[in-house]
C-alpha cells in the first residue's frame, strides 16, 4: 500500500474509508514517471493533469493519474467522463485537497467522502463510473477502436462544479500494438482469434460468453495482450448460427477445440476454456464431455444445465426447471431471481447436473458470493462431490460483495439489469467497492490458472 512520505502530500484525516476497511485488496501498481496532459487552452502556470502512460493504456492496465500546479491544500473535484459506442455517458467523481506544494497524487491522497467513492483509491475514477442513464451495461463492441477517457479538474468541492482548472483525454485500448485479431469462418465455427505478437507458438483458451447471443470480444482481447491466443466463439444468434437453438451441440464446441489445437501458433497438447455464466456451464461440460480440455476457469457458471439442453453422440442432458413465479420483489421493487431454479443436487434436478467427476482437466470455479442468478454455494456442493470421488483437481475463487457479473478490470459496476433469461429488471447482486477488488484479484489468478496448467509456469 501506498504510504505518505514525510512532506506533506495532502493533510488529510487518517480516518478515510481505506483506513477503516480492513478487507485486503490487490496493492496499486507502482507508480511510473507520468507524462504531462496538459490543460486546454490554459497558461503553462496554469494547473495541468499527468496520466501515465500518458495518451493510451489498455483497459485493464492501471493508469496513474496525478494533478500539478494546484494552490497549497486547494480542495478540486475530479471528473471522468466515457461514452460508450451508444453514446451513453458514463461518469465518476471524487473529492481531493492538494498538498502544501500544490500537487496531489492519487496514489498518495485518499479521497474525501461526498464523490463516487472515498479513501487511497488511486484506480476509483476508473472503477466507480457508472452510467448516468439507469441500468445501462458498459460493453464494447468494437475492441479495434478504444474508449476516450475525459478526466475534468474543477475548482472545489460544490453540488455544482466550479470552475474548470485542467482537463485531459486518454484512450483506454483493447488490443496492444502487434496483436492481431483474426476473423475465423472455418466449417460451422463463427469466432474471432486474438494473436499476441510474434510468430510464436502460444497457450490457447476458448472463451465462451454468457446467454444473449452474438459474438463477445472483449476479454478474449484483453487476454490476448498478456501472451494467450485467445478464441472468442459465438454460439448463437450470430451470422448462420442458429437464432433460438432447442438444443446446443457440443460437436459444435469440439469443433473449435480441433480448429485451435490444428492452428500453427497454438501451443498443445491441450486448450484452456474460459466461460462466464451459460458459457462457464458450456465449458464445465466440454471438461466432462470433451478431449484435449486442459484447464477450465468458469465464472458464475451453473454447474447444471439451464435454459438450453446440451447434446453429444446422440445424448441429450435437460435442463433445470425454471420457476418464474419464484422470483422475489425487492425492497427496491427489482426482482431477485436466485431460488428459480430446481436444486441440482436433488432429484429431479439432479438430472441435469453436469458429470464432471469425468473431468480431467483442472477447474477453476470464480464465484461472487452475492450472485443473485446463480447460487454461490453450487461450486463448493461440486467440490464435495469430486473429494468423495477421489479428486482434487479442482479450486474455488470466492468473492465477497460480487455479482453475476465478474468482467475484467475497470469494467464499471453492473448491479442491476436485464435477467438474461426473463429479460426483465433484476438484481444481479455486487457492491462497488468489493467488485472493484475482485475484479483485479481474479483476473490476476484467471492468467496465473492458465500460464501454470497451460505453459507449466
Amino acid at each position: 500500500m501506498w504510504q505518505v512520505g514525510a512532506r506533506s502530500l495532502c493533510r488529510v484525516s487518517s480516518r478515510s474509508r481505506q483506513s477503516r476497511l480492513s478487507r485486503p485488496g490487490p496493492a496499486p501498481a507502482a507508480s511510473r514517471s507520468p507524462g504531462t496532459a496538459p490543460a486546454q487552452g490554459l497558461s503553462s502556470m496554469a494547473p495541468s493533469i499527468r496520466l501515465a502512460p500518458a495518451a493510451r493504456s489498455l483497459f485493464d492496465e492501471p493508469l496513474a493519474i496525478a494533478v500539478q500546479g494546484l494552490g497549497p491544500r486547494q480542495q478540486v473535484t475530479l471528473r471522468t467522463s466515457l461514452r460508450d459506442e451508444t453514446g451513453e455517458l458514463f461518469q465518476a467523481s471524487a473529492l481531493y485537497q492538494a498538498g502544501d506544494d500544490g500537487q496531489l497524487d492519487l496514489a498518495r491522497c485518499p479521497a474525501l467522502p461526498g464523490g463516487s467513492f472515498s479513501g487511497l483509491e488511486p484506480m476509483g475514477l476508473l472503477w466507480a463510473l457508472q452510467p448516468q442513464k439507469p441500468f445501462w451495461r458498459l460493453v464494447k463492441r468494437d475492441v479495434q477502436s478504444p474508449f476516450l477517457l475525459q478526466l475534468e479538474v474543477f475548482e472545489g468541492h460544490g453540488e455544482r462544479p466550479g470552475q474548470l482548472l485542467a482537463q485531459a483525454q486518454h484512450e483506454r485500448a483493447f488490443l496492444r500494438d502487434g496483436v492481431r485479431r483474426v476473423p475465423v469462418r472455418e466449417g460451422r465455427i463463427r469466432a474471432t482469434l486474438f494473436l499476441p505478437p510474434g510468430e510464436d507458438t502460444f497457450p490457447g483458451i476458448i472463451d465462451i460468453h454468457g446467454l444473449g447471443g452474438g459474438l463477445f470480444e472483449p476479454r478474449a482481447s484483453l487476454l490476448a495482450n498478456h501472451g494467450f491466443a485467445t478464441l472468442a466463439l459465438a454460439y448463437y444468434q450470430f451470422e448462420d448460427l442458429p437464432q433460438e437453438p432447442k438444443e446446443l451441440h457440443l460437436e459444435y464446441f469440439e469443433e473449435a477445440v480441433n480448429y485451435m489445437l490444428q492452428h500453427p501458433q497454438v501451443k498443445g497438447p491441450g486448450v484452456g476454456l474460459l466461460g462466464f455464466s451459460k458459457g462457464g456451464e458450456v465449458s464445465l461440460a466440454m471438461a466432462a464431455f470433451l478431449k484435449n480440455i486442459v484447464a477450465v476457469a468458469a465464472l458464475n457458471a451453473p454447474v447444471a444445465v439451464t435454459c438450453i439442453p446440451f447434446s453429444y453422440k446422440n445424448k441429450i442432458i435437460p435442463t433445470l426447471t425454471l420457476y418464474e413465479h419464484k422470483a422475489k420483489a425487492t425492497d427496491s421493487k427489482f426482482l431477485d431471481y436466485s431460488d428459480i431454479l430446481d436444486d441440482p443436487f436433488q432429484a429431479p434436478g439432479i438430472q441435469s447436473l453436469i458429470p464432471l467427476e469425468k473431468a480431467e482437466a483442472q477447474l477453476l470455479f470464480v464465484v461472487g458470493q452475492d450472485d443473485r442468478v446463480i447460487k454461490s454455494h453450487y461450486a463448493t456442493e461440486v467440490g464435495k462431490i469430486l473429494q468423495a470421488r477421489g479428486k482434487g483437481n479442482f479450486q474455488i475463487l470466492s468473492c465477497p460483495g460480487t455479482g453475476h457479473c465478474i468482467d475484467p478490470p475497470f469494467f464499471p459496476l453492473y448491479r442491476i439489469g436485464s435477467h438474461p433469461v426473463f429479460h426483465k429488471r433484476a438484481v444481479l447482486g455486487g457492491e462497488l467497492w468489493a467488485y472493484s477488488k475482485a475484479q483485479l484479484h481474479a483476473w490476476s489468478q484467471i492468467q496465473a490458472f492458465f500460464k501454470k496448467y497451460l505453459t507449466g509456469n
